[in-house]
């Protein structure tokens, strides 16, 4: 279901389940999860096999759960995500065909998002009943702002890669997302850890700003012009 192998200095994730268009069970959730935490590489790139990335769970499981058994299944997704987002290598989503539900929900929490111009993009979840619950009502918002977000997640409407490069949902359109990953993982591997841990702090302006600054200084010491 997961499948993984090094490519230079990127670590290549991929779901792999194509028949099921890379629907996650909790036990693919689980290998994924741990799959993030055992990479070694500066750069992580997730892609889908076959013509999705990821439709997100496995609704056939979903349909078989009590009430206890599905917050764990939320809860499950929640772990992934944040094990994607708090990882210290680039976390790359490629995504080529439909991310859907909890596969935009796990992009969502990556740190770069690039698409082909055959993917498309959708919460659908409102449409039968049910929502994102892998932290996807966290992270649309902070992603697309709050007017974008409602739009998608109320309405369960699909968007291609032009609208979702418009929105801010990808970064950007490119023929081949393993391009992406490997430019960045051209750059300095400790620079890139550094950045990233900056760009996602939360924490209130002035703590940044001095935690910025004792960053840089760091990577100052290490510097050779």
């Amino acid at each position: 279901m997961i499948t993984t192998d090094l490519v230079g200095d990127v670590y290549r994730i991929t779901l792999d389940r194509p028949e099921r268009r890379n629907a996650l069970t909790p036990a693919g959730l689980d290998a994924l999860r741990r799959a993030i935490e055992e990479a070694d590489a500066p750069v992580i790139w997730i892609r889908g096999a076959g013509p999705a990335f990821c439709a997100g769970a496995d609704l056939d499981v979903v349909g078989e759960l009590d009430g206890e058994e599905a917050a764990e299944f939320a809860r499950t997704g929640q772990r992934t995500a944040r094990a994607i987002a708090e990882a210290d290598a680039v976390v790359l989503a490629g995504i080529d065909g439909p991310a859907r539900g909890g596969g935009l929900e796990l992009a969502l929490a990556c740190d770069l998002r690039v698409a082909t111009s055959g993917a498309t993009f959708g919460e659908p979840g409102v449409t039968f009943g049910l929502f994102g619950a892998w932290g996807g009502t966290v992270r649309l918002p902070r992603v697309l702002g709050l007017g974008e977000a409602m739009d998608l997640a109320l309405s369960g409407r699909a968007v291609d890669a032009e609208e979702a490069l418009r929105t801010g949902l990808v970064s950007r359109i490119v023929e081949d997302p393993g391009s992406v990953a490997r430019e960045i993982a051209r750059n300095d591997p400790t620079a890139l850890a550094a950045t990233k841990r900056r760009l996602r702090d939360d924490r209130s302006i002035r703590v940044q700003e001095e935690s910025e600054a004792e960053t840089f200084a760091a990577l100052i010491e290490r510097y050779d012009p």
